[in-house]
């Protein structure tokens, strides 16, 4: 096989690994086709030292990436799932869903630390725990209100660092990414469904190609997995019926026994203190459908107030001196 694919990925090892991990499937289901990673850094590799959930976080790390791929630079992109907007720029799709690694947050305590369970969670009171998440930030602030959260930017391998040197008490990562960059030992307690829910699409990772490039298309099939395809299009219908995103704490998961599809969610204030959690069953070919209903319940329990209320709190921030602008002067 003569052809060549190029994928367009962020530099950070953790794309790395992912990018790396997907150009070897394919090299395997298709002998003799050459695949070449292509790195582009992204808006949300830039701002460094701005929290996430003050710079809007829709495409924070894709823009750069799609803008790529629709000007040919690049036939496919590998993307984490959670980065990924619902709403995909004309032109491109969704090629493929790999399995699903672990889809938990993980409670990382510092190298040899240890601590009585408090609340579910094993933290002392008045803990500090680092994570730039507001989802994390709400669901730990609603179980428990005495600790304190503070914001932690920077790779896998940074956040370690800044913890065992005693800047935080504990951190909150994704379950997956420590695995895949080999730390899966770092994990000190998985914080498992439904009781604690992951962002949407978390552990899994999301092939984008163009819609009219037949051949990569062709080619990328061998990496979908339809389980996990199903999951999370079912978490994400949830997520573009609610119009969340990184500065709406909003959580799903998806659990599936036979023909049957159950899925959790969660929409709640950054503090924790308004919390609203549904569930919602339906069969296995409707897994949009079970989303947008599951919206329909949250928003009607309370959801739109939350929502609302943020979006009002986004809009002012919006018209207000932008950190970001300064952020990316200095860069």
């Amino acid at each position: 096989m003569s052809e060549g694919l190029r994928i367009g990925t962020r530099s950070s090892a953790l794309a790395l690994v992912q990018s790396n991990w997907a150009a070897e499937q394919l090299r395997l289901a298709h002998p003799g086709l050459s695949v070449e990673l292509v790195l582009i850094k992204t808006k949300g590799d830039k701002l460094l030292d701005v929290a996430l959930s003050q710079v809007g976080g829709k495409g924070l790390f894709v823009k750069e990436i799609e803008a790529a791929l629709l000007a040919g630079e690049v036939d496919l992109a590998v993307h984490s799932m959670k980065d990924l907007p619902t709403a995909l720029p004309e032109g491109l799709c969704l090629a493929a869903v790999p399995p699903r690694v672990d889809p938990r947050d993980a409670l990382v305590l510092p190298e040899g630390g240890t601590s009585d369970l408090v609340g579910g969670l094993p933290l002392p009171e008045g803990a500090v725990v680092g994570t730039s998440s507001l989802r994390r930030q709400a669901q730990l602030l609603y179980l428990r209100p005495d600790v304190e959260v503070a914001d932690v930017r920077g790779n896998v391998d940074t956040r370690l660092r800044k913890l065992d040197e005693g800047q935080y008490d504990a951190l909150l990562l994704a379950a997956a990414g420590l695995l895949r960059l080999g730390r899966g030992a770092r994990v000190s307690h998985a914080l498992t469904p439904p009781e604690w829910l992951p962002a949407v699409g978390q552990g899994a990772l999301a092939i984008e190609a163009r819609t009219a490039d037949q051949q990569t298309l062709g080619l990328l099939r061998v990496l979908n997995d339809e389980t996990t395809f199903t999951a999370t299009a079912a978490e994400r219908a949830l997520l573009a019926s609610l119009e969340g995103g990184c500065q709406v704490p909003i959580g799903a998961y998806l659990e599936t026994a036979g023909d049957t599809l159950t899925l959790h969610g969660f929409v709640a204030d950054p503090d924790g203190a308004r919390f609203v959690r549904d569930s919602a069953t339906g069969p296995a070919g409707e897994p949009e459908s079970l989303g947008q209903r599951l919206a329909e319940k949250l928003l009607s329990r309370g959801g739109e107030e939350i929502l609302s209320a943020l979006r009002a709190q986004a809009a002012l921030r919006e018209h207000a001196p932008s950190r970001e602008q300064t952020a990316e002067g200095e860069l």
